[in-house]
């Protein structure tokens, strides 16, 4: 799973494998070490949850989650649907984006970017423009 954070944004984009674990476990996790010992670091977690209305995004004890209902995920497994996109509107109105994408092929990446995993590119020969992805309040 891939981290990207960009303002009052986060964006996570998983292969193939990590969308079966998600549709078999409810769970994808990942983490950033940055000492030797392994004592600072930063964990991000995928998960799923029955009872939520909306897809949430918390910090807790230096991990990063976040949530989907579990019929959004469903659809987005079992379906072409490449993205979920949804605003969290915070405390003095501050919003928070939250995009879960599946990680395409890109025809250009650079050379020490791994393409092991990825989702077969659909714009066969472009790589995907944000504008692919299907958008989910």
């Amino acid at each position: 799973m891939k981290l990207r954070i960009r303002g009052n944004s986060i964006r996570l984009r998983l292969g193939q494998s990590e969308v079966r674990r998600m549709y078999d476990e409810g769970i994808v996790e990942e983490s950033t070490t940055f000492d030797a010992s392994g004592q600072q670091r930063l964990d991000y977690v995928l998960c799923t949850g029955p009872n939520l209305l909306a897809v949430m995004a918390s910090f807790e004890d230096g991990r990063i989650i976040v949530r989907v209902p579990n019929a959004l995920m469903r659809q987005w497994v079992e379906t072409e649907q490449v993205g979920m996109e949804s605003i969290q509107v915070g405390s003095a109105g501050r919003a928070l984006k939250i995009l879960i994408e599946k990680d395409f092929e890109c025809v250009d990446a650079a050379n020490n970017e791994s393409q092991e995993d990825t989702f077969p590119n659909p714009l066969a020969g472009d790589c995907a423009p944000a504008g692919a992805i299907e958008r989910l309040a």
